[in-house]
């Protein structure tokens, strides 16, 4: 597979990033939240993955500066606890 091929995901609500490096998601989440908001999906589900934290610092990070998004707060344990990430979307003018 060439690296520079597009990677086709389902647009479902689930994101999982288990298989990204941190340096790899900065364009991947805004896409995936523009992408779930023309289908109507307003609660989304990303799966960073325990570790050490820093994909899931990256996560936030990018959460927290995308105006789409209303509230993002860690999974609760049947949906994967501190390993991921729920966000709810909002349009914005």
């Amino acid at each position: 597979m060439n690296e520079d091929e597009p990677i086709e995901f389902e647009i479902n609500g689930e994101l999982d990033l288990h298989t990204f490096r941190p340096a790899e998601v900065g364009e991947l989440v805004p896409d995936y939240i523009g992408l779930c908001l023309e289908k109507d999906i307003r609660r989304i589900r990303i799966i960073h993955g325990k570790g050490i934290g820093t994909l899931r610092e990256t996560v936030h990070a990018l959460l927290r500066k995308d105006a789409r998004v209303s509230n993002f707060q860690l999974a609760d344990q049947n949906e994967g606890g501190w390993g991921a990430t729920i966000a709810w979307l909002e349009t914005k003018a």
